[in-house]
This record gives C-alpha cells, structure tokens and sequence, in this order.
C-alpha cells in the first residue's frame, strides 16, 4: 500500500463520517513559540484550547511536520524522522471517547478492498492511562479486545498537557506487533521495538492548575467542551504495509536512499555504519526538500539553522561514505519525484528550492575545505606544544561558528593522532542548549498568556473596516492590563483593549501598524501598537492620555490620515519594486520578506548575488515608470485556488486561507499579489521610489531598501544640495563632478604613498642608531626606546621586525613604544636565541601594556599592546628591561 494511498483513505474515512477536511498547514508555525509544526495538532490547538472558536465539530488532516529534537537517532531507529506526516481527526465538543476509539477501530480492521486499511486484529496491542477505567471498558466494548491485550501506563507516557495550566486528559496508543523475529514478548508495556505505536488518541476532558511537572499538577475540574485530538503516524504505517523495515525503505523516502547508494558505489545492508549514514542522507534531503518548499532557506539562526543543519549532516554523511563531490543535485531530484504527487507544491517551487540546496551545498563544501584548514592549524598548534589533546573550545568554535560537524573535528584529530577533549565540549554545549532552552521557556510562558483572549474571541471576530474608513464607531469588548483582565483602565496607564470594530490596520503581511487614537465620552487614548495576538482578534496597545476608559463604552477609532497615505505608499512601493525586480531579473527572483511603514520599504528576495548598479537603476527606473503611468489599484475577494489561476503570487512565510484578498496594481495585472494590506488608489499616489541600499542577507537572498514619497523627496533634496556644495567647491559643473573627484582621489593616493615612502625612509634611518643603542639586559642584547609620535602600529611593528634582524643571532629584545592618534602603542619582538632562553613577546606586552592602562598579547615571536596614559609609556619601557634583567 502506497503511502499517498494511505492518506487517500484516511480523508476519505473521516470525510465521509461528517469531519471536515483541512489541507496540511505550512511547517513554518503560526505559533510564535515554535519554530516548526511539529504535531499534527499543532495548526488546531487555537480551537483545542478554546482561545478561538472552532470553526467546525469535526475536522481531519494529514498534516507535514517537522521534529528534531531526535535528531540523532535518526537513522539507528526504524521510525525517528525529522519530516514526517500526521494523519489527525479531531472533534470539538463533539464526539468523545467512544467515537475515537470506535473510529479507529474500524479504520485499522476493515479492509483493504472495502476501503479500510486491513490489519489484522490479533496484531493489534492498546494501552490506557493507568486510572482511565472508562477507556479499557470502551476498548472491550467495542473493539471486542480482551483485558490481557490492553495494558496499563503511567502518566509519563500516557496523560497528555501542554506543560502549562489548561486542557489536558489522558491518552489511549494503539500499537502493532511486527512479531517474535523482532524482539520479545509482552507487549507494548516492554519499550521493545518489537512493538510499533502507530496511533494515538488523546482525550482532553480536565483543566489543570498548579503544574510542577509533567507528572506533577493538579486537576481542578473537567472541561466544559471535551476534545479528541488524535494522530496517527504515516510513515509508521506505511512501512508495516509496504512489508519493509523501517520508515527509510518506503516508497517516499527509499529512492533517494537509492540515489546515495548509486553514487558512493557501496551496498546498503552491508554495513550497519554505513546504511545508518544512507537513512540520515534519506531523511534529512526529504525534511530540506519540504522545508524549502514551505519558504525556508538556510541561515545561521532560528529555522533556517534547522535547515542547515540538516543539509549539512546529509552532506557530512555523504562524505563518510566517500563522496566528495556534490551530490545534492541527484538527491534532491529522487526526492522530488517521490514527494510531487502528494504534494504538488514541491513541484511549483521546485526551481527555489534546487537553486537554494546546490548553493548551500557549494557553500558548506568551501566550509569544510576551509574548516579543515583551521583544523589542520589547531592539530599543529597541540603537537607543537606536545600536547595530545584538541582544545574543546576549538572543536565548539568549528562547530558553533563555522558550522564544521564535530564528528568529523574527531575523525581528523584521530588521524593525527590527537583526542579532543569531548568534556570541554560537551559544557560548552550543554551551556548553549541552556540558554536555548530559557529562551525557549520564555516564549511558551508568553504564549500561555493567550488564554486571556479566549473568552474575548468568544464573542466574535474583531470587524477591520479601515479598508473604506478612517473612523469606525465601536464598542470596547475587554481591556487587559499587565497581562491580566481588568475592568477600566485609568490616566497613564497602558492596556489593550479589545473592540468590536477597528479602522486601525494590525501590525501583518510585512505592513506597520497604523499610528492614530481611540476616543470616547471622557477619555482619549494613544494608539501604541495594533497587533492581531490570535486569529479574528484584533488588540490595540494604547496609553490613557486622560480620563478613563471602561469596558462596554462607546469609542471611536482614529487613524492618522497623514501617517496612513505615507504608508499605502510604502506598502503599494513594495509591490512596484517587486514587479520590477521580477522583470528584470526574471522569476527567480522571488519575494522572501518585506517590511514597509510611512515613508520606507525594504523587500528580500531570492538572488545570490550582489546588483549591478546598472541593475539596480533598471529596478527604480521601471518602478517609477509604474508611477508615472497612474495604474489604478484593484482589490477583489477571490477563492485561494481562483486567485493562483489568475495568477497572484502567494509569497513564501505567508498564511492564507480558503478566501484571500487580491491586489492588482495596473488593469492587465502589472502587478498581481495576494495581499491584505493597505494600498494606494493608483501608483501616481505612490509620489517617489528611491532605492537607497542593496545588501546581502545571506548566501541566497538580497535586500533592497528605498525611501518613498515625501522621504525620497527629502533624500534627494539632501544630496542636491551636496551636489551644489561639491559644484561649488570644486568649481566643477555637476555633469563632470565625478571625473573630477576620481581626479583628486588618485592625487591623494599618491600624495599619500609618497608620504608613506617618506615616513619608511625617515623610520628606516633610525635602525643603525637604535642597533648601536642595543645595551645588555640580563642574558639579553635589548633595545627598549620610546619613538615619540607615530603614523600608525604598523610602523612600529615594522621597525621592531628590522631592528630584531641587525641584532644578529644571539639572544635579543626589542620593544619600542610610541604615540599613535594620541594613545600609546608598544611593541615586543624576540628573535629565536631569545625565546630559546625564556622571553615570550606576549608576556611582556601584556606586562606593558598593563602598565599603559589597557591590554595587549600576542605570540612568542611578536606581541603588541595599548592602552590610555601616555604619562606611562617610560614606565612600561622600564617594566620590560627589568623583566629582561630577572
């Protein structure tokens, strides 16, 4: 059984037993507190935990997510996966515990033919929350199952929460028996992979308070509305059904397995090592494929290190089995092919996603040529020392900074010899993961406060009517103040309040909030921040200017009209430079991010590399041309599947659902995005387009900035008046400015190099006299001199490296200080007679430099130092001889 067959009869199940079907959400979360979705729940909990209404009783999905946490069991199990799809039904309030279990069931037992999935009852294990008596009578009732094949669990691993006070409920598995071969007997109870969990059903039915632990909390009452949240897991399933091993073998993930096999000419099942490596490569080239089909693209933060990660560790596997070269264009096409027909986007965006694999592997194998390099330093460094160790900061730095892969930091270190000091690491790992997870503690404490919203969003959807008004009459729904529900809010204070219609635009799409006020009989608020907290629901920041506003009055919303104009300016700017981009740099060139607010604009896109600035006027050009031509601006509220036929562009990172809002800027759909921001009547309205900036925001994407309207207008009336200035100075006409200015750069750079040669003469005259200084310091010939002002450290540096040289072979010192910009500099230089007998340049710079006020160091050879007091420079000096002295 093919896994798209799979998904296919579990829609059809549920979708003919009343459920509605929901398409997978993206794997880019909604929720600011993950970076991914990482259960099938995860697009559903709004509803599960009451914070929004459900939209409907009943809903399933077969939804994509993303989980690595496991991340190196991958590979060494049959069913971890970092990308795995969850098949999910779930009801609100409707039916419970019976219905669940009567579901699954019937789903796992009928069979093939009649559309079931046909397993055999006798294979089929269940276990139950250890005091959810109702469950195993349920599971005896009307699955028919005997007490001795449902066991009994703890709470660890059969009572699901959040973690934080609200719904939680105990959980029911089901689980299937891949027989004797495969492990021991005593079912699920005994943790043998022998035994498979291939479904969950969690039934939320109580309210929690007071959690310690995952274990530990206190149930205060049951829940109003009781919830099913089930899932089953695919991969699990499909590998059982398609009579492989594990989850690698089947027929999604397999032929990319197969592609790694082709290209390093091994075997897979010869070699344990080696077939663990051939299912991370598996693995992790699928969760890359989806990941970057859903609009992430690989950085050095958040989930575009996810991603990175993952392609890493598949090219780093690739190259334990001795595949050198790339290999991502051959790995990421097998698992195009196996993904496409049950998810067709992977084909849409195929173009994106093979450019951004191939470069970040290109990227990663420049990596690796110059990580080894470091490496190879680190190695000599610790033999040269005698040392049989790698520093574990050295390895942590690789693997932190340059994203060098330790195992590999090992196995170079073990072939020179060297162990690494896996325990320096390791704390410096765990600290990171630390930090990571008190971040990641804070965020879910700040999520937990939604819940405030819950009985808000209750009373319906927040109506944005700023599309036609300025001004909306409403009502003050609730207003939260710390946090916290309150009734009023008083003079100073700042709170949200919560209305039943705003005309003020909420923070989204790329797109500021609007700046404006809320006013009422006896009270008058500055708007701070518009922000939408959870979905329908729309929470103004405000400060109490005077007066007192209280829940229930009648308000007004209003919007600033001058901050409103500047920017719709912006926001339509942002789709002119879009549409230019993509003339003239083609379709690859596709939106990645935007942000826009009153008078500016910025917008990332796809590009690896820098614009031209011939390009770059093409781009301003065309989008003021847009302006110039007056193309009127059209909204139109369409289906998602009617505005992707007419051809509005859906941007990566964005959420959409079955209506969207379709922008066109032009009648023949110049520009045609789907967009819920706010926007200019015509493009003349837009005023200006000055692009200011062009930079890279990593390997594969660029950033453009303009200012726009009346703050171009000001911009380019800053640099005419520069213009003027430079026209007059110079007494140059405008036109020939800059061949004039090239002119005097190039005078300058001369007369400068002839002052440098002067300043290296004049230096270079001091030797003789500073060599016929040397005097005896010790077992040392030393020669210790302040040289007054200098231009810069590097003459310093010069001069101590010649004067080393003149003094000849035996044991010597130099140290020279001076003023360079007003502090004092010094320099250390030993030759190798000298530090054969014990003097380190950077022990005494440090020394040195101490002495002056600050800080210096460096290697045995040559060191420098600085520092604050000039007043201590012959202080320093003196330090030095009588260290050399003993």
């Amino acid at each position: 059984m093919q896994t798209a067959d799979i998904q296919r009869r579990w829609l059809t199940f549920f979708g003919e037993r009343g459920h509605t079907v929901v398409p997978s959400a993206s794997l880019v979360s909604d929720d600011p507190s993950l970076l991914f979705t990482v259960a099938g729940m995860v697009p559903f909990i709004p509803y599960l935990t009451g914070v929004v209404p459900a939209p409907y009783p009943r809903a399933t999905s077969v939804q994509k997510c993303i989980r690595t946490n496991d991340i190196e069991e991958v590979g060494k199990t049959p069913r971890h996966g970092t990308f795995f799809q969850m098949n999910g039904n779930f009801s609100f309030g409707d039916y419970f515990k019976e219905g669940a279990i009567g579901y699954a069931w019937e789903l796992l037992t009928t069979s093939e033919r009649d559309g079931g999935l046909g397993f055999d009852e006798k294979d089929l294990w269940v276990t139950v929350y250890e005091e959810d008596d109702e469950a195993r009578k349920l599971w005896k009732s009307v699955a028919g199952l005997s007490d001795d094949r449902i066991q009994n669990l703890g709470k660890d691993s059969n009572y699901w929460s959040t973690g934080q006070p609200g719904p939680a409920g105990p959980c029911s598995e089901i689980f299937f028996d891949r027989g004797p071969s495969y492990g021991i007997d005593g079912g699920p109870a005994t943790d043998d992979d022998r035994y498979v969990e291939i479904w969950n059903l969690v039934f939320m039915q109580y309210a929690i308070q007071n959690v310690r632990s995952k274990i530990d909390f206190d149930i205060v009452g049951e829940l109003p509305k009781k919830n099913i949240d089930t899932g089953m897991g695919m991969e699990r399933v499909a590998f059982i059904k398609q009579g492989v091993d594990n989850m690698y073998e089947i027929d999604q993930v397999r032929p990319v397995l197969d592609a790694a096999v082709a290209l390093s000419g091994k075997r897979y099942g010869a070699d344990h090592g080696d077939d663990v490596r051939f299912r991370v490569i598996a693995d992790h080239v699928r969760s890359g494929l989806m990941l970057m089909t859903d609009g992430v693209a690989p950085g050095n933060e958040g989930r575009g290190y996810i991603l990175r990660r993952l392609l890493r560790r598949a090219i780093r596997s690739m190259r334990l089995l001795g595949v050198d070269a790339p290999s991502f264009a051959e790995l990421f096409d097998a698992s195009r092919r196996a993904m496409r027909d049950a998810y067709p986007e992977v084909e849409e965006n195929w173009e994106r996603t093979s450019r951004l694999a191939l470069g970040e592997e290109e990227t990663f194998l420049s990596t690796l040529a110059s990580g080894t390099s470091i490496l190879d330093v680190a190695v000599a460094d610790a033999k040269k020392a005698g040392s049989t160790t790698l520093p574990g900061d050295t390895t942590f730095l690789l693997h932190d900074t340059f994203g060098f892969p330790v195992d590999l930091t090992l196995e170079i270190a073990e072939e020179a010899g060297l162990t690494v000091d896996r325990a320096a690491f390791d704390t410096l790992m765990s600290e990171q993961r630390t930090r990571a997870k008190a971040d990641a503690k804070a965020k879910k404490g700040a999520i937990a406060d939604l819940a405030v919203y819950s009985d808000l969003r209750a009373q319906g959807e927040t109506v944005f009517t700023g599309y036609d008004a300025l001004q909306t009459e409403t009502r003050v729904l609730g207003i939260l103040v710390d946090g916290q529900p309150a009734q009023k809010a008083t003079a100073g204070q700042v709170a949200e309040v919560i209305l039943a219609e705003s005309s003020l635009y909420a923070e989204s799409g790329g797109q500021a909030a609007d700046q404006g006020a809320i006013v009422g009989d006896g009270f008058d608020l500055e708007v701070l921040d518009v922000q939408r907290p959870v979905k329908g629901l729309i929470s103004h920041t405000v400060q109490v200017r005077s007066g007192e506003v209280a829940v229930d009055a009648a308000a007004t919303t209003v919007v600033d009209p001058v901050y409103r104009h500047a920017a719709a300016q912006a926001h339509s700017a942002t789709h002119l430079v879009h549409a230019a981009l993509r003339q003239t740099l083609g379709n690859e060139a596709h939106q990645s991010g935007s942000f826009n607010k009153a008078g500016y604009m910025r917008l990332d896109f796809s590009w690896n590399q820098a614009l031209s600035p011939e390009t770059r006027s093409e781009i301003e050009e065309i989008s003021n041309n847009a302006v110039r031509d007056n193309l009127v601006t059209t909204t139109r509220i369409l289906s998602l599947d009617e505005a992707k036929a007419a051809g509005a562009m859906a941007l990566f990172g964005e959420k959409y659902g079955d209506t969207v809002r379709m922008v066109d800027i032009g009648d023949d759909g110049w520009s045609r995005e789907l967009c819920a921001g706010i926007h200019v009547r015509s493009s003349a309205e837009v005023g200006i387009v000055n692009l200011v900036s062009e930079s890279s925001v990593g390997s594969t994407n660029r950033r453009v900035e303009a200012l726009v309207g009346l703050d171009a207008f000001t911009d380019l009336a800053v640099e005419r008046a520069i213009v003027g200035q430079l026209t007059s100075s110079l007494k140059t006409p405008r036109e020939q400015l800059p061949e004039r200015i090239q002119s005097l750069v190039e005078q300058l750079k001369a007369a400068e190099k002839k002052i440098a040669a002067f300043e290296a003469q004049k230096l270079s005259g001091r030797v003789p006299a500073l060599v016929e200084n040397a005097t005896r310091a010790g077992a040392y010939l030393s020669v210790v001199e302040d040289l007054g002002e200098l231009g810069s450290a590097d003459e310093l540096r010069s001069l101590a490296s010649t004067v080393r040289e003149r003094l000849g072979s035996e044991p010597a010192v130099v140290a020279l200080a001076g003023r360079v910009g007003g502090k004092p500099a010094v320099i250390v230089a030993t030759n190798q007679a000298a530090r054969d007998a014990g003097a380190k340049a950077g022990v005494l710079a440090k020394q040195a430099a101490a002495t002056l006020g600050g800080g210096g160091g460096g290697k045995d050879d040559m060191a420098q130092g600085g520092g604050t007091d000039v007043s201590a420079i012959g202080a320093a000096l003196q330090g030095v001889a009588d260290a050399l002295k003993g």
